[in-house]
């Protein structure tokens, strides 16, 4: 069975994830594989998005593990998604 396609309305813009950076750090983000959160590596937090709407609140992040950073692309890379 495959999966419907994403509503266009709830997928969150890549130039839109250029300007975003972490209200912790100031620091970039990265998009997980999933594109279901955006990480920041300096806070080690990962902040969900929901409907295509990044939830850059404290209240809403969650811990990220060391190890788990380790997996992430280079913050020099292509790590936008496109």
């Amino acid at each position: 069975m495959t999966t419907p396609p994403a509503d266009p309305r709830h997928v969150l813009d890549v130039r839109t994830l250029e300007m975003l950076v972490c209200p912790i750090t100031k620091t970039r983000l990265i998009l997980s594989a999933d594109h279901r959160e955006l990480i920041s590596v300096a806070a080690r937090l990962a902040f969900p998005i929901s409907m295509g709407v990044p939830l850059l609140s404290l209240d809403e992040a969650r811990s990220v593990e060391p190890e788990s950073l380790r997996a992430l692309p280079d913050l020099d890379g292509d790590h936008y998604g496109r």
